[in-house]
């Protein structure tokens, strides 16, 4: 009986583990820094890069194409701007034509009722003068008919230096205010004190007062007889000009002014005159008449006693 020889293993003896299996994460990561997608982008841009454009001189090629497009936008306005302009010139010239043309027949209508107004006035101040029996000059007096010259005082009434266009303060629970400016009641308290002082006529910045003068206010400018006056207000006033000023002085109105130039800063001086001048008051109201001739038979009403209005 034959002796078989030993089977030997053909198998491998085991693998020794390697020294950093145990740090296999840091390896990967230090083997495999790029993501693979990245590194396929990369590869795709470098296989393209031959066939396609540089990203350079495509960056150029498109800010040219910028600066062109731009270049034409600014040059068909310009073109625009050329073509329109000679036109735009020419509505421009007609409309400042066409504003002096306006603006010189606006003077002239007003140069007309001017001149229409100062004959109205003289045919009422006539008619005062030759209908207004004894009293006739008082009754043009009282209605500004006629220019009054003589002695008097001139008092001078400004806002304060240092006043503003607001409101509010002690002042103004009463209607007025502490802003250093001059209200309408002030002046209709300075205006009235020199009538109750013994003045025979009054005119403020030439604005001659009547009997049926009003002096009101819009928003912080002072209206007589609804023209607007601008500071600082000159009033001058008819009459015995010591004594007048003496008596405005010592009234209740005088005293109120004061008040307004001590506490509020408000600019005051008044003075004797030897001579002022009033103008004639710019327009007068004639509230009745009476026809006489033939216009009272033509109206069917006896003469003197038919009346109008106006």
């Amino acid at each position: 009986m034959s002796q078989q020889p030993p089977i030997r293993s053909t198998a491998s003896p085991p693998s020794r583990p390697r020294l950093d299996a145990s740090m296999s994460l840091l390896t990967n990561v230090m083997e495999h820094s790029l993501d693979e997608g990245y590194a396929e982008a990369a590869a795709r841009r470098g296989s393209t890069g031959s066939q396609g454009l540089p990203r350079t001189l495509r960056a150029k090629l498109g800010l040219s194409f910028g600066l062109v497009l731009a270049a034409v936008v600014v040059t068909i306005g310009a073109a625009e701007a050329r073509i329109s302009a000679p036109t735009l010139a020419k509505e421009r010239h007609e409309l400042i034509d066409r504003i002096e043309s306006e603006t010189s027949d606006a003077d002239d209508l007003e140069k007309d009722v001017d001149a229409l107004r100062e004959q109205v006035g003289g045919i009422q101040r006539k008619a005062l003068k030759k209908y207004g029996g004894d009293g006739a000059e008082t009754v043009a007096l009282l209605a500004g008919a006629t220019e009054v010259t003589g002695p008097g005082v001139k008092l001078v009434v400004d806002d304060a230096k240092a006043a503003d266009q607001g409101g509010g303060g002690p002042r103004e629970s009463n209607g007025f205010s502490d802003t250093g400016r001059v209200r309408d009641r002030d002046m209709q308290r300075i205006v009235n004190g020199l009538w109750e002082s013994g003045a025979e006529a009054i005119a403020v910045n030439g604005q001659r007062l009547t009997s049926l003068s009003a002096i009101r206010a819009a928003g912080d400018a002072i209206l007589v007889d609804n023209k607007p006056l601008v500071p600082p207000y000159t009033v001058l006033a008819v009459g015995d000009g010591p004594r007048l000023s003496s008596a405005f002085q010592d009234s209740a109105d005088g005293q109120y002014l004061r008040v307004l130039r001590d506490n509020y800063g408000i600019r005051a001086r008044i003075s004797a005159q030897d001579e002022v001048r009033l103008p004639v008051a710019p327009s007068l109201i004639v509230r009745t008449a009476e026809p006489t001739g033939r216009a009272a038979v033509k109206s069917g009403s006896e003469p003197g006693k038919g009346t109008g209005t106006s």
